[in-house]
């Protein structure tokens, strides 16, 4: 299919990587550095190339009953916009963003964009090699989030009645993502395929054990609990005789438990506060209870523990520290929220509302 002239003149030697019908003979293309917006000739209009570099600082889009705008900002040049019929929008957005993706260097060489998805204020991005989020009013904008696959070591999905969550732990911390469920099938399939090819594996449960299990054994990421060196978890063989040292264990883990209280300033704190203390008097209460534990209980044998090693974990403590974690994920869900409220605020006060 042949090339108009006057896009042709613009093209400086670039390739062509993507073109789009718009209707009619109106055109779009994509080139790795830009977008060309071709129109042909009309009754009211002549025909025109407009070039829309790639290196924007954000793109947003605009969508009415009949037509799409896309608005580019730039730092120097300001805004610069252009329209696509509605029916148009999925078509034109794809390799739009992919453009302005690689011209930002978020995107490496060689790096495709396997799809976008777009749920009222927020857009995902899956390529070949991370998921890229963004939150707000923009369909980009340099508050984006990425999770390069490199750093995904456990993938899960969370089903709820109106919604997914998309549980990836990345860098040792899981982080959630709500997705309705018409398109729940598909981007879960789509964000699998991503990972599993970049990983070498072929199932949900081979990437979970061969990349999960492997980081967890080497960085020792786990559900136990670090009570410090040379301190076995609720008490150990070795340290016989009630000698064991209550009130030093159970400052030690309050203490803890305070910093992380301290470290976390998101509404509900006061909630959160309350769980830490209640789970650090369980801990201090189970430690007084291992101390109580003496050679005369036993009959002047050695206790249990100190023919058989530490005891399992307790599974109340593992439900208090679940419902830890869960007050942790709660909070980093209103965070997002008031970020998205903030981000829609500064969008409508730049539209001038």
């Amino acid at each position: 299919m042949s090339v108009p002239g006057i896009v042709h003149s613009t093209l400086d030697g670039e390739e062509i990587t993507t073109r789009v019908s718009l209707g009619s003979d109106d055109e779009l293309f994509i080139t790795p550095t830009r977008t060309i917006v071709y129109r042909a000739d009309g009754l009211l209009s002549d025909e025109s190339a407009d070039e829309f570099p790639h290196d924007a600082d954000r793109l947003t889009l605009s969508e009415g009953r009949r037509k799409t705008k896309f608005t580019l900002e730039y730092a120097l040049d300001g805004d610069r916009s252009f329209a696509v019929p509605a029916e148009k929008t999925d078509d034109v957005l794809h390799p739009v963003l992919a453009g302005v993706l690689d011209g930002n260097e978020i995107t490496g060489p060689g790096e495709a964009i396997v799809r976008t998805y777009r749920f009222s204020e927020l857009t995902l991005t899956i390529t070949s090699n991370r998921l890229v989020k963004q939150i707000g009013g923009a369909v980009w904008d340099e508050d984006y989030e990425e999770y390069h696959f490199d750093d995904v070591t456990k993938l899960a999905f969370e089903d709820g009645s109106v919604a997914i969550q998309i549980v990836l732990t990345v860098n040792e911390r899981p982080q959630r993502i709500k997705v309705p469920n018409e398109e729940a099938s598909d981007i879960r399939e789509r964000l699998q395929r991503a990972l599993f090819a970049y990983h070498g594996v072929s199932s949900l449960a081979e990437f979970n054990s061969v990349v999960g299990d492997a980081e967890d054994v080497e960085t020792g990421t786990g559900r136990s609990v670090d009570f410090g060196g040379g301190v076995d978890p609720l008490g150990g063989g070795g340290m016989g005789d009630g000698q064991m040292a209550n009130s030093e264990p159970s400052r030690a883990t309050e203490n803890e438990f305070a910093q992380s209280s301290d470290a976390s300033s998101a509404p509900n704190q006061g909630e959160n506060e309350e769980e830490f203390a209640e789970t650090a008097s369980f801990l201090g209460k189970a430690t007084d209870v291992d101390a109580s534990i003496t050679d005369e209980t036993f009959g002047g044998e050695p206790g249990p523990e100190s023919v058989t090693g530490a005891p399992e974990t307790d599974p109340e403590l593992l439900e208090r520290l679940e419902a830890l974690e869960a007050a942790v994920e709660r909070q980093s869900d209103i965070i997002e929220r008031q970020q998205g409220t903030i981000d829609k605020l500064i969008a409508e006060l730049r539209q001038g509302r």
